[in-house]
């Protein structure tokens, strides 16, 4: 599945999630789906926390958060 954000572009399946930001830099954020967990209610805020991995990134409406959370087999919390 994959959701284009004004940031730049979610990549994501059961098993992993690949955040690539736009700009020059083109920085790519990756976890595995066991990793990540989900903020809504205005939030809309991905997080990946675990063993090496420590990151978030918020997108850009809570749509966009259900699609993710639909890929990913997660609840939003």
């Amino acid at each position: 599945m994959n959701i284009v954000f004004s940031q730049g572009r979610v990549i994501a399946n059961q098993y992993e999630l690949v955040i690539r930001l736009d700009g020059d830099a083109r920085i790519t954020l990756q976890a595995m789906a066991e990793d990540v967990s989900l903020r809504g209610k205005g939030v809309n805020v991905v997080t990946a926390m675990g063993t090496g991995v420590n990151w978030s990134v918020r997108l850009d409406s809570e749509e966009q958060l259900i699609l993710l959370a639909d890929a990913l087999g997660i609840a939003i919390s």
